[in-house]
């Protein structure tokens, strides 16, 4: 089975019809790492479904220091939904980290197919569930966990995050600084 499709499925059952509709609005893209697919001041209409390689979004602020938000592994949805969906410039920037494989999807599209299709509103519906239980974890992951723990979570998730992306940034989705993570990453190694 069409891996794309096992995805979809993990949402919602997804018919062959319905996945064909969607491939229909869908471009397949290979991105190499350092692309821009969102800027801040800018009105986004794009939504990536991430197949392979590994994403970020991130804020800058007026002197340039970024937060990391979030991180973005396949099989994953990467978009300013906020932007999208409110139809506003984006505050965050979303970037490939590494070389990456995306269907690019414009989201006026996807908005006319749930108007039409049942089936494909339903499955927009259990994303957006999916999307906003993922913030809630990570909300409560920084109030309820200390930096090493989220870090060993982090660990968990991407396992080979240490080599992939740089240490500050991420420092900075943990919320502390490059030096405290250097801290903690001794730490783990002396236990």
């Amino acid at each position: 089975m069409n891996p794309n499709l096992v995805f979809l499925n993990s949402f919602l059952d997804v018919s062959e019809e319905t996945f064909s509709k969607l491939a229909k609005i869908s471009s397949y893209k290979k991105l190499e790492p350092g692309v821009l697919i969102s800027k801040p001041g800018e009105v986004p209409n794009k939504i990536y479904m991430l197949t392979s390689g590994m994403m970020r979004a991130y804020l800058s602020d007026e002197k340039g220091k970024e937060f990391n938000k979030n991180f973005f592994m396949p099989f994953s949805f990467v978009a300013s939904l906020t932007a999208l969906i409110q139809k506003q410039a984006s505050t965050l920037t979303y970037e490939t980290l590494t070389e990456c494989k995306v269907y690019e999807l414009n989201f006026n599209d996807i908005q006319d197919l749930c108007k039409k299709d049942i089936s494909i509103s339903n499955l927009y519906n259990r994303i957006l569930e999916h999307v906003f239980i993922r913030y809630e974890e990570r909300q409560l992951e920084l109030i309820s966990m200390d930096a090493t723990k989220r870090y060993l979570k982090l660990r968990k998730k991407i396992p080979d995050i240490d080599k992939l992306i740089p240490q500050y940034q991420i420092a900075s989705y943990l919320s502390i600084t490059a030096v405290q993570l250097s801290r903690i990453r001794k730490k783990i190694k002396a236990l």
